[in-house]
C-alpha cells in the first residue's frame, strides 16, 4: 500500500468514527470513499458489512473503476461502489460520503413524491461550496432506492446532468449522498446538509405539534 492510501484510509476511518458518534453511520450502514489516483482510477473504499464506528485504516480497500478490489483488505467492496465511481467520474469528486441518518431517511420518504426538497433561508447554507448568501435555495433531489446498483448508478448520472449545482442527493428511505473536491470538502458538505435536514425535520415537527395544540 502506498503512503497516500495509508493517509487517506486513516482520514476515512476517523470520519467514519465521528459520523457514527453523531448517529449518521450506525452499525454497518453507509459507505465512504476517496480518490487515490485518477489515471487509472483507484479509490480507497470502505468494506461491506463492517461496523463503521470501529473501522480501522487497514480494513479499507483499493478498488478500480469497475468497483473491483485490487488491494487492501481481503473483503467485499460496498455494494454501492458504482455510485461513488459515477460521482467521481461525472462530478470530478475527490471523495464521496454516504450517511444513514434518521432525518435524511424520514425526509427522503416524506418528500419523495415531489422528487426532492428545497432548503432555503438558513445561514448554514453558506458552508456549501459556491454559496455566498443565506438566501440561497438548495434543491436536494430524491431518487427511489434500488438493489440494482448498475441501474441506480445510471439514474444518478442522469440526476447529476439535470441538477449540475446540487451538493448532494437522497435515496428514498435510505440516506444522504454528498461529495467534494477532496475529503475535507466532502466532510463539510455532509455536516452542513445533515444539519439542514435536521433543522427542516425538527421545524416540521414543531409546526405540526403547534397545530395540534391549537386545535
Amino acid at each position: 500500500m502506498t503512503e497516500d492510501f495509508s493517509q487517506i484510509a486513516s482520514s476515512l476511518a476517523s470520519i467514519a468514527s465521528g459520523f457514527h458518534s453523531r448517529g449518521w453511520l450506525l452499525g454497518t450502514s453507509g459507505n465512504l470513499s476517496a480518490v487515490i489516483n485518477r489515471e487509472p482510477l483507484r479509490l480507497a473504499m470502505s468494506p461491506s458489512g463492517f461496523d463503521k464506528g470501529s473501522l480501522l485504516p487497514e480494513q479499507f480497500l483499493v478498488i478500480d473503476e469497475h468497483a473491483q478490489a485490487v488491494g487492501g483488505l481481503n473483503a467485499r467492496p460496498s455494494a454501492e461502489s458504482l455510485l461513488h465511481i459515477k460521482l467521481m467520474k461525472e462530478r470530478g469528486a475527490g471523495a464521496v460520503l454516504h450517511t444513514h441518518s434518521i432525518w435524511s431517511t424520514m425526509l427522503s420518504d416524506l418528500h419523495a413524491g415531489a422528487g426532492g426538497l428545497t432548503i432555503e433561508g438558513y445561514e448554514m447554507l453558506k458552508g456549501l461550496e459556491g454559496v455566498t448568501t443565506h438566501e440561497h435555495s438548495e434543491w436536494l433531489p430524491i431518487l427511489e432506492n434500488s438493489q440494482d446498483m448498475a441501474a441506480l448508478a445510471g439514474r444518478v448520472g442522469e440526476l447529476l446532468g439535470q441538477y449540475p449545482y446540487a451538493h448532494g442527493f437522497l435515496l428514498r428511505r435510505h440516506g444522504l449522498y454528498s461529495w467534494g473536491k477532496d475529503l475535507a470538502q466532502a466532510k463539510r458538505h455532509v455536516e452542513i446538509l445533515e444539519f439542514l435536514l435536521e433543522a427542516v425535520g425538527r421545524t416540521l415537527m414543531a409546526t405540526s405539534d403547534s397545530t395540534l395544540v391549537e386545535v
